[in-house]
């Protein structure tokens, strides 16, 4: 190869599954011309502008798999070296694909107690398989980040939560589940998103700790991933000026954190990968094209991920390098892709997959991690002669209140805005079960929920014993005032179907513990 050809492997640009024939022309060009490395797949250009224009992110496009599947092969026909195939897949091929298995997201995994961790590596496993199908080769996950700051708008339900052993451990039985299905796993976002309160899809975050601080929490899991043996590092776009000489400079573009910490005195060896270079804290700092692209291979990284400038860097990063440093980045990618064998890897067309079996998984993981998070009142309302059912932003007719009617029958009523019909009736119960679905697992807009309906419930269930069930994010409790009036909050973290039929089985105290599940 060229030295040129080597530094276009390099590059791993944006592939958008729903896109126009003038982008996917343009993408091939990158292929046969520049000779890229890889690409890492996304839905649609609508969907990724989702973190930038404050909306909510919706996968409605038809035939998402078939295209993706076909858009695989047609990129690989053209490429003189096989393509290196990624994606953001960190709660399985759902993230980016309707209608393909979708697993936990790592908070709900997080719930799991220790002594089930053999789930999360099985959860790994599962979601490698079905990525395997497709012809992927790099899944961007785990999020190896502890969620220690509430308050932030990007990390929440992607960490397994913020207890940093605890995110280590599952980190790795991730990562080790997906290396076992033959897909190569990536621990991100070194040096450790969780504390912080800006979105990096938006602006610079800074993370304002000693470096002493940060050895002991943030990289904590970095630090055991590299020690157990993770291949592939992710590094993110927020600036810690406790490692970098005092400098807020995004860690992406970081010689002190990149060479001196993680790799010298981390001592990681494996492929050092940038999150997306489109990203606005890091995409406008220069105004040459190119630049951008040789700051983040000078600072130390093998993989530039979503360039939008793939000729003009390649061009400025030939000019300004030395071949002894491509050459090193270049052995790492080409190292993978033997161990991979990236070429025998090709999608399995027509796809299928096992939904029986993977809903009696996702019942299964269910059953550990369904759990009461807040008990305020020790009130069982199974015991009260009556009680209602109220399902809260999501249809009446739901395998939830299905589940417990089959058992025990009683009246359901559907709140979906503030001027229901159904608000009046409630006053006749005493005692309510309430199912709040929340609208989104995004902080925007306060996941979506409607406050003012939110309000109106705990107005109402203030003189009532109720229980409440959340299938969603738990952190969106912390937008709803007025909790402390429920009697017992229990978290099933998913909507899924399964996941609802557990929860039933759990309010009617059905779960047996010792339950057998034929997988």
């Amino acid at each position: 190869m060229s030295i040129k050809e080597k530094i276009g492997q390099l590059f791993s640009p944006a592939a958008f599954i729903h896109d126009s024939a003038e982008n996917i022309e343009a993408l091939e060009i990158l292929i046969q011309e520049q000779h890229i490395g890889g690409i890492t797949f996304f839905h649609s250009r609508h969907s990724a502008a989702a973190n930038f224009e404050n909306r909510q992110e919706k996968l409605n496009y038809e035939d998402t798999l078939k295209k993706l599947t076909k858009r695989i092969k047609r990129y690989q026909s053209l490429a003189k070296t096989p393509l290196l195939i990624s994606i953001d897949a960190e709660f399985g091929l759902a993230m980016r694909v309707e209608d393909t298995p979708q697993y936990p997201y790592a908070i709900t995994l997080g719930a799991l107690p220790l002594d089930q961790i053999k789930l999360v590596r099985e959860t790994g496993y599962r979601m490698g398989k079905d990525l395997i199908k497709c012809g992927i080769h790099v899944n961007f996950a785990p999020v190896a980040d502890i969620n220690t700051n509430s308050e932030n708008p990007v990390i929440g339900y992607r960490s397994f939560g913020t207890d940093k052993n605890k995110v280590s451990k599952f980190a790795w039985a991730m990562y080790e589940g997906m290396k076992q299905a033959g897909i190569q796993g990536c621990y991100k976002h070194f040096p450790g998103h969780g504390d912080t309160n800006v979105d990096s899809h938006l602006g610079l975050p800074v993370i304002h700790k000693s470096k002493k601080e940060l050895m002991e929490e943030e990289l904590l899991p970095f630090k055991e991933g590299i020690a157990y043996g993770v291949e592939m590092i992710m590094v993110g776009h927020l600036a810690v000026p406790a490692l970098s000489s005092g400098k807020n400079i995004p860690a992406t573009l970081s010689k002190e954190i990149i060479q001196n910490v993680l790799k010298k005195e981390m001592g990681f060896k494996g492929i050092v990968v940038t999150d997306a270079l489109n990203m606005k804290s890091v995409s406008n700092m220069y105004s040459i094209p190119g630049q951008l692209e040789w700051e983040a291979i000078e600072a130390g990284n093998d993989l530039l991920c979503f360039s939008e400038n793939v000729k003009e860097a390649i061009e400025f990063i030939a000019e300004h390098t030395d071949e002894e440093r491509i050459e090193g980045s270049y052995q790492k990618i080409k190292k993978l892709k033997d161990t991979l064998s990236i070429g025998a890897i090709s999608p399995k067309t027509p796809i299928e997959f096992d939904w029986e079996n993977h809903n009696t998984f996702n019942q299964k993981l269910a059953k550990y991690y369904i759990n009461a998070i807040e008990t305020n009142k020790d009130t069982d309302i199974l015991d009260c002669r009556s009680f209602a059912k109220v399902s809260v932003f999501a249809p009446l007719f739901n395998p939830f209140f299905s589940e417990i009617d089959n058992y025990q029958s009683t009246p359901s009523f559907e709140i979906q805005t503030t001027t229901d019909v159904g608000w009046k009736d409630l006053d006749q119960f005493d005692n309510l079960l309430i199912a709040l679905f929340v609208p989104s697992a995004k902080p925007i807009n306060n996941f979506g929920l409607d406050l003012k309906v939110i309000n109106k419930m705990t107005e109402i269930i203030s003189s009532k014993n109720c229980q409440l069930y959340l299938f969603g994010n738990p952190l969106a409790l912390q937008s709803i005032n007025g909790k402390d009036k429920v009697c017992k909050i229990i978290c099933a973290y998913q909507n899924f179907e399964p996941v609802q039929k557990m929860a039933a089985l759990h309010f009617l105290d059905e779960i047996d513990q010792s339950m057998n599940f034929q997988m």
